[in-house]
């Protein structure tokens, strides 16, 4: 079984962490990623630094929508690990142009690509966002995911069902995964517990949209990693397929007691600035993770209680709060 596996967004929050966990489990691995500027190329640059120092690592700068980048990371690939995206609910509001082009023909470009290049394994990195407002809870897998709220919840459909065509035309096995709210070290400084440490680190008020009772189902990154190397090994069996899993804590969070657990880890009392809902964003998500954990060994075992501790201790170290 070819042991190599590239890792598109390798940079990013997810795909960095990724990428380690491939590496610590015997895989060589080559990322690909553009340093997109939705935040601090420096953040990505760090994240890839500490890969560089692996001699199992490799990494090539480039775009998934350039045919010639591709060819050249996909030689001699085993399987892909497919994360690079525009990513953001409310920014694909304000420009559903550019979510389109990354997230949907970025995702085709590298599908075909794959085919042409001989591989036939690939593990998508999806969002729980598909399934919108009207699916019940928990979602299921099954549920029709129809009804997205946001171009990014369209675009990530838009991916699963490019994936299911690649799938039966050209007898590619793939896990399409759909994540649940990641945060944890290294999570992006524009998601909701990295932005709320930093505010009430610095004792500025938070930006509360709605009253505190949209649910979330949070996952750590660590628990989310499990998953995602569960993935990789499901594609080693020949049988074409694409399968979909939820991949969260299959636990859902109220908005104020997030605000209040992380309030409580840094030891401050939170200054609330309410607002009212923002468009595209979703009321709750909460996951049915049954099927992954039948067939992915998917375990997820870090509460948000521990899981906030741990990020505010990486936040304070890293940050030197």
């Amino acid at each position: 079984m070819n042991d190599r596996v590239v890792v598109t967004g390798a940079a990013g929050f997810i795909g960095g962490h990724v990428c380690q966990a491939l590496l610590d489990a015997g895989y060589s691995v080559t990322g690909l990623d553009n340093f997109d500027p939705f935040y601090d190329r420096a953040i990505k640059e760090d994240t890839v630094g500490e890969l560089k120092a692996q001699r199992t690592f490799s990494f090539v700068e480039g775009d998934i929508r350039d045919s010639g980048v591709l060819n050249q990371v996909l030689r001699g690939t085993g399987v892909v690990v497919h994360l690079a995206a525009r990513a953001g609910v409310r920014p694909s509001i304000e420009d559903p142009v550019l979510y389109s082009s990354v997230n949907v023909e970025g995702t085709v470009c590298l599908l075909e690509q794959c085919r042409r290049a001989g591989v036939r394994r690939v593990v998508f990195g999806s969002s729980s966002s598909v399934y919108g407002d009207a699916t019940p809870v928990p979602f299921s897998e099954e549920a029709a995911a129809v009804a997205p709220v946001s171009p990014y919840a369209a675009t990530k459909r838009a991916g699963e069902l490019l994936c299911q065509v690649y799938s039966d035309l050209y007898d590619m096995r793939i896990a399409a995964l759909r994540f649940f709210t990641v945060y944890g070290p290294k999570q992006r400084p524009d998601l909701a517990i990295h932005r709320f440490t930093r505010l009430l680190t610095s004792r500025s008020p938070i930006q509360q949209f709605g009253d505190g009772s949209t649910e979330r189902d949070y996952t750590h990154v660590s628990d989310i990693l499990k998953g995602v190397i569960g993935a990789v090994r499901w594609t080693e069996s020949e049988d074409p397929l694409l399968e979909i899993f939820n991949l969260g804590e299959s636990r859902t969070v109220r908005l104020d007691r997030l605000i209040e657990l992380i309030a409580g880890a840094l030891g401050v009392e939170p200054q609330i600035e309410r607002l009212p809902r923002q468009p595209g964003d979703v009321v709750r998500t909460f996951a049915d993770i049954s099927k992954a954990r039948r067939m992915l060994g998917y375990d997820p075992c870090i509460s948000i209680e521990d899981g906030i501790i741990d990020f505010v201790e990486w936040y304070r170290v890293t940050h030197g709060h």
